[in-house]
């Protein structure tokens, strides 16, 4: 599974950076990025948490 930020929604909260930092990030225009591969297995429940954490709805799991 992969996951993706949509950059024109995210706000740069960083909220999904703090809670999965394994696999979101923060670019130089300070909006949440994901990690091309696949989500690590044991950053799953993170990154899931992280998606329903995100105010603006902007990341997607697939």
């Amino acid at each position: 599974m992969k996951a993706y930020v949509d950059k024109g929604t995210c706000i740069g909260c960083e909220l999904c950076v703090n809670i999965c930092p394994d696999v979101f990030s923060m670019d130089d225009d300070d909006l949440a990025v994901a990690i091309d591969g696949d989500i690590p297995e044991d950053a799953m429940a993170e990154c899931e948490e992280a998606k329903e954490s995100c105010p603006t709805d902007s990341i997607s799991i697939e």
